[in-house]
This record gives C-alpha cells, structure tokens and sequence, in this order.
C-alpha cells in the first residue's frame, strides 16, 4: 500500500525527515480530537469502533511499530508477527480504559518510536522486514515510518468523522 483510498494519505509525500516530527505530533492530535467528542465510548455502528478504541489502537501500533523496528535493526529480513489488532480491541478492553492513561502512553509510545526513527541512517532506512498486514510482504523501514503516520493520520481522521 502506497496511497490509501479512503483518506487519501500518500506514502511518498512523507519524507523520511518528516517521519519523526509526524509522530512526535499525535499525542496533542489525539487528545484535541477526543475533546471534540461527546461520548468517546460510543460506536457508531457495531462494526465501527469507538473514538477511544481508535486513540487505543493507535497507542498499540506505535508500541509494535517500534519493536518491529528493533527487531529489524538486530536481524536481517524479520518477519514481523501480526499485532491481533481486532482482538486486541476485546482482549485489552479498549473501550473500558482510561482516556488519560491512554493518551498518555501514546504520547510517551510516539516520543520514542519517534526518537528511534530520527536516529536512522539512510542504510537502516532501507533495512527490510516482511510486514504481516494486509498480506506478508517485505517492507523497508521507512515504510514502516510512513505507514505508522499513516495510521495515525488515518484514525485521526475516524475520530473527527465521529466528532462532525
């Protein structure tokens, strides 16, 4: 995936300079966008989550966003194991969290998925592991940087529809 169709976010128009910054700004992104929610627990829809789920799984894809990382700066070619990101909203529920704690962790899971991206030499750029979702395929870790934006740009964007 190099361009998602729902948001409209481009892989390519993040440079690889811009991934830090990009990630460092969703902890104060999240907690303006639940603050423009009236019920934050509420679904939509069945199938649809909550805006705390999304601020949750998000939280959740930059902790394993950056142990994939390290996993791929220590091996070469790793398959990186999928996060169970539908179960995880069960198992861990995400619904019945605490939106401080939640906001929280994303921001420290940001800060040092963000760090450790700003730290990256061009060659470790280009390191390679074989991302589970939607179908294995091997990815470099740029990729990996552009994506986690996207991730978060993209549930930014669930939330705001939640909050309109």
């Amino acid at each position: 995936m190099d361009l998602c169709e729902e948001c409209g976010f481009g892989y390519d128009a993040v440079a690889a300079g811009d991934v830090p910054g990009r990630l460092g700004e969703f902890a104060p992104r999240f907690a303006g966008a639940l603050a423009g929610v009236s019920d934050i627990r509420a679904r939509p829809a069945p199938d649809v989550w909550s805006p705390l789920e999304y601020t949750c799984h998000v939280r959740d894809v930059l902790r394993v966003q950056g142990e994939r990382l390290d996993l791929a700066l220590r091996a070469d070619a790793p398959e990186f194991a999928p996060m169970g990101r539908d179960e995880l909203v069960i198992t861990a529920a995400y619904n019945r969290q605490d939106p401080a704690a939640v906001l929280a962790a994303l921001g420290s899971a940001a800060g040092l998925l963000a760090t450790a991206f700003a730290a990256l030499s061009p060659g470790q750029l280009d390191r390679i592991g074989l991302y589970p979702w939607p179908e294995p395929v091997p990815r470099t870790l740029l990729w990996l940087g552009r994506h986690t934006v996207h991730e978060g740009e993209h549930h930014l964007m669930d939330i705001n529809r939640q909050a309109a």
